[in-house]
């Protein structure tokens, strides 16, 4: 495993070929750039979503370029007001290209669903994310190793087809 910190991780989202799949367990997440977006939510203010156009542009960037960029959130219900925030925001990601799908944690069932949070690139390469107790984000350890990128492709593929796409998920 190799650590990456800040810019080394954003280079990945330049750098794949054809595929990025980033699988999310955790109910909460704690960015800084998210602080004031989800404050304004809860205090039901508008946004502007300024804060979220570098990530949109470059999604728009790489499905422009026939790369596809997936997203898995496994969610405990009934949401918790981090989870109703991301429902009502998913959409900007969606319309940029990203696709999104949602699994209820009580529907898991005896699929694997790992603890750690992790990107996979082109099946060749995982990052998985690296947070601090209280949820921030601190980096991305990454690697090559076949059986661990085997083992999280074995994980994305046995859960994205139960997930439920997002349009159909925010009308449950």
């Amino acid at each position: 495993m190799r650590l990456l910190l800040n810019s080394e991780l954003d280079d990945l989202f330049r750098d794949f070929d054809r595929s990025a799949f980033h699988l999310e367990v955790a109910d909460v997440y704690r960015t800084p750039d998210e602080a004031e977006p989800i404050r304004r939510y809860l205090a039901g203010e508008p946004d502007d979503f300024a804060w979220q156009q570098p990530w949109l542009n470059l999604i728009r960037e790489n499905t422009a370029a026939g790369r596809s960029v997936r997203r898995l959130r496994v969610v405990t219900v009934p949401h918790g007001d981090y989870t109703r925030w991301l429902l009502n925001i998913s959409h900007l990601n969606v319309d940029a290209g990203e696709m999104i799908r949602w699994l209820p944690r009580d529907e898991v069932g005896d699929l694997p669903v790992t603890t750690d949070d992790y990107w996979i690139f082109d099946d060749r390469r995982v990052v998985f994310t690296l947070a601090a107790p209280d949820g921030s984000f601190t980096a991305g350890a990454t690697t090559e190793d076949p059986a661990i990128v085997a083992h999280c492709a074995r994980v994305r593929d046995a859960l994205w087809p139960v997930a439920v796409p997002h349009d159909e998920y925010v009308k449950r």
